[in-house]
């Protein structure tokens, strides 16, 4: 027996799009059973839309339509929200629904339901309570949508649900265990995931047959690559990272094809940051980007991901020099723009900073010259790209560092403005480490020398440094991983090693910096807590 694990792309909400990507897949499949990703139709995570009974309803009316359209075709599992009819629980199940013969014959349910991190499928699903079993050709297979092969027992020092669908599955004859998932990237995921599903298959001496999305959908990137392993825990077929692809797993022959892959962070991370711009761009309805490009590290980046995602010639470099803007800030823009091949224009912003402090003079009457002023500056420069945005139709790429917003080190309404803050999530230590990475892989210079050797500097005034007000970089986002993804406390950094007035200063930014970070732009999750969806801070809050 053949099944056809269909990894595709969809949009969330566009139901008839996402239908016909699934028919197309399903008519090329040589297999007995194709097999979607979770939600599929509808796209994940659909989020408040669930909340619309006409979606959902619509939903059912393009998958039995879908259904009799695939009357000739192999049976195929899709990924869809289902109402409960129950007067009890949630609303919806989330569901896969077996189409065979021009009809939709039965539901499988979602057992676990994730309300962590990017996760709050609790509010719309009520969990399945039984094991979920599909006969095909005499082979029974249990049928598990992505959350539930993340719960078992040996594998986990600390289980989040009492049950495990997987081990029922097995218990009540399953053969083979099908995975529906949408299972967000983060650096280093899949090398976890494919231990994971190896140690499974070999536990319950069954197949394990894993179809993940792959695609941006606005915070989230999904990096695909869908796998088959035997009942001995061998890989034997693994699809295309941050790409669409179609497994083929023969479960008599258990052979199959193995996409090869890059599990070098740099690389994870730079495939996910193009491939989540590209979709969060286009999805939106976008065909081209602009972006402040300043000549530093961060910028030089962004320009240099919205050109591998959107091609060059879309992407536009803003540079916006003050009198405090140094010579080799602007060569290095311009070096920057040569060597990706993107169009650029220059605005000085020297003019405009003159008539504000002619028209502040008086309210400002008295008082020095401080970070009022410099903001002034980077809110000049937010206009005037929210200006070019409007007028050429073009979505503004915000290119601020995770470092800089954990502690605030940004403008809102200044270098904060924009639609899509692409490097959010990544910490400025690994930006650095992209450049050279990037530099590496391509064999000739993209990020000029002088970019990556300069310090840092937002030149806003005379001989400014990033430095001058935030601890080295390496050890900055040493305390922000210690704080942001490993939950520790400043007395536990502390004891790591780090100077307690420096932690204690750090995590002071980061609390006080929260209500600028509800205002940002939206950004790619890249590690494992990112200050999107999943962040969920008080403002008004005391420290502790």
């Amino acid at each position: 027996m053949k099944l056809a694990l269909l990894q595709l792309n969809p949009t969330v909400g566009d139901l008839e799009g996402n239908a016909d990507r699934i028919a197309r897949a399903v008519r090329q499949a040589k297999a007995d059973l194709a097999v979607t990703s979770e939600l599929a139709l509808l796209g994940y995570p659909p989020r408040d839309l669930l909340l619309n009974a006409d979606f959902v309803q619509r939903s059912w009316e393009i998958l039995h339509k879908l259904a009799k359209d695939l009357a000739d075709s192999p049976p195929v599992l899709v990924g869809v929200a289902e109402v409960n009819p129950s007067e009890v629980g949630r609303p919806l199940f989330n569901s896969a629904a077996l189409l065979r013969a021009g009809a939709v014959e039965k539901t499988f349910h979602k057992t676990l339901l994730p309300t962590y991190d990017v996760f709050d499928e609790d509010r719309y699903f009520e969990p399945e309570k039984k094991p979920q079993i599909l006969e095909l050709k005499g082979m029974k297979f249990g049928v598990s949508i992505c959350e539930d092969i993340w719960n078992d027992r040996d594998l986990w020092r600390r289980r989040r649900y009492h049950t495990d669908p997987i081990e029922e599955m097995v218990e009540a004859g399953a053969r083979a265990v099908i995975n529906l998932s949408a299972s967000p990237f983060t650096v280093g995921k899949q090398v976890h995931r494919e231990a994971m599903l190896s140690a499974m298959a070999r536990k319950y001496d069954v197949p394990f047959l894993y179809v993940n999305q792959v695609g941006g959908n606005d915070d989230l990137v999904f990096d695909g690559r869908s796998s088959f392993f035997d009942g001995k825990g061998r890989l034997v077929a693994r699809g295309r990272g941050f790409d669409e692809d179609m497994v083929i797993a023969d479960l008599a022959s258990l052979t199959g094809t193995i996409a090869k892959d890059d599990f070098v962070p740099e690389s994870e991370i730079w495939r996910a940051l193009v491939l989540g711009t590209r979709d969060y761009v286009q999805k939106c309805g976008f065909s081209s980007v602009l972006l402040g490009l300043s000549g530093g590290i961060d910028s030089s980046i962004v320009a240099a991901v919205a050109a591998d995602a959107l091609g060059p010639e879309n992407v536009l470099g803003v540079l916006m020099p003050s009198p405090y803007s140094s010579p080799g800030s602007i060569e290095d823009a311009k070096a920057v723009a040569q060597n990706l091949g993107i169009k650029t224009i220059l605005i000085s912003i020297t003019d405009i900073m003159k008539s504000f402090d002619l028209g502040l003079e008086e309210a400002f009457r008295g008082r020095g010259k401080d970070v009022t002023e410099e903001n002034i500056q980077a809110r000049i420069r937010g206009n005037l790209l929210m200006a070019l945005s409007n007028k050429y139709g073009s979505i503004l790429l915000t290119t601020g560092n995770k470092s800089e917003l954990a502690v605030g080190y940004c403008t809102i309404y200044g270098d904060m403005s924009g639609g899509l803050a692409v490097i959010s999530d990544v910490p400025k230590t690994i930006v650095y480490r992209l450049a050279k990475w990037l530099n590496a892989s391509r064999g000739r210079v993209v990020i000029p020398a002088a970019v990556i050797a300069k310090a840092p500097s937002a030149e806003l005034r005379p001989c400014q440094t990033d430095q001058d007000s935030l601890p080295p970089y390496d050890v900055l986002d040493a305390i922000l991983e210690n704080y942001i993804e490993h939950h520790r406390s400043m007395k536990e950094i502390v004891q790591l090693g780090f100077d307690q007035q420096t932690v204690s200063r750090v995590l002071s930014l980061v609390r006080n910096s929260e209500f600028k970070r509800k205002q940002a732009a939206p950004g790619l999750k890249v590690t494992d807590r990112a200050f999107g969806s999943g962040w969920r801070m008080p403002i008004a809050s005391r420290a502790w």
